[in-house]
């Protein structure tokens, strides 16, 4: 029985100059866009060829026996992983956060193109380093961060996760209005401009600007602890809503439950608006722990 050779799926996104480009046409009709907004073409065209130096590096350290696979960020909706893939992540740290929801335990080797300019929080290796975390990876020795992601669940079945956070609200971030029942069964009509359940990876972003805003006092969950905390944004006191449920923390096994008395809310994940689930009047939405984590490979 012949054994399956593991398959290295590289992740990128387009860069600037060819957003620009797809845009305008011509670098010519680009340089001029740019030049009415006071930028250069220039540091835009070094930072595509310094990201596709990092492309070309990393590919050319792919075992030659391996198979492989190369997907573009916006086709990763209809991109099919296989559980044995293993993933390389090549751009910023928010190209880890896309590409988290759509696997299912796959490891992923997150490289930083541009130490200089990121954080290289999820992005932690060099593109010179990705033979050694491959193969480490591959033979299952690798130091991997299993990272908690949060799942929002509709009542027919269908599912979005998120490794930062999952928004259910208002397409337009307007009034939305909805029942909330928390983890211990309380129930609150509400009216908001949305709610935001985050996870610890999250927990420097969107969820921490809401938290200092009103003085949350609960210190946020760690990356990889089972704990989610989520937040009502805005909620609208009136008759007929309240705003006594407004923020908590998820544990495992709890969830909290939101049933849409809207025409239409969304649930989308990491900032993605694009890439959506749409709720309408009577659905029901349960969100909590995600059943699986992200695999983070991280130097040792």
């Amino acid at each position: 029985m012949t054994t399956l050779a593991p398959r290295a799926v590289v992740v990128s996104r387009r860069s600037e100059l060819d957003e620009l480009l797809a845009r305008h046409g011509t670098r010519a009709a680009a340089e001029h866009f740019l030049r009415r907004r006071g930028r250069d073409l220039e540091e835009i065209t070094a930072r595509h060829e310094v990201l596709r130096a990092a492309l070309t590096e990393v590919e050319s350290l792919v075992p030659a026996d391996w198979r492989r696979g190369r997907v573009d960020r916006a086709d990763l909706p209809n991109f099919l992983f296989a559980p044995e893939d293993l993933v390389i992540a090549v751009g910023q740290d928010g190209l880890v956060a896309n590409l988290a929801k759509y696997l299912t335990g796959q490891a992923v080797i997150g490289v930083d193109p541009e130490p200089d300019r990121n954080p290289g929080v999820m992005v932690r290796f060099r593109p010179d380093s990705v033979a050694a975390a491959l193969k480490a990876a591959a033979e299952g020795a690798a130091a991997v961060r299993r990272l908690t992601m949060v799942a929002a669940r509709l009542d027919d079945g269908q599912e979005l996760a998120g490794l930062n956070e999952v928004y259910a609200g208002h397409a337009t971030h307007q009034s939305a209005r909805y029942r909330l029942i928390s983890a211990n069964g309380l129930h609150e009509r509400q009216s908001s401009s949305g709610v935001v359940i985050g996870t610890g990876t999250g927990a420097t972003g969107w969820s921490a600007s809401i938290a200092a805003e009103r003085g949350w006092s609960e210190p946020p969950p760690s990356p990889e602890e089972s704990s989610l905390s989520w937040f009502v944004r805005e909620a609208w006191p009136s008759p007929a809503t309240g705003v006594s449920l407004t923020s908590g923390v998820l544990r495992a096994g709890e969830r909290l439950r939101l049933v849409c008395e809207s025409e239409r809310l969304v649930v989308f994940a990491d900032g993605v608006e694009s890439d959506h689930l749409t709720v309408t009047w009577g659905q029901q939405i349960t969100i909590g722990l995600a059943d699986h984590h992200l695999r983070l490979v991280v130097p040792d």
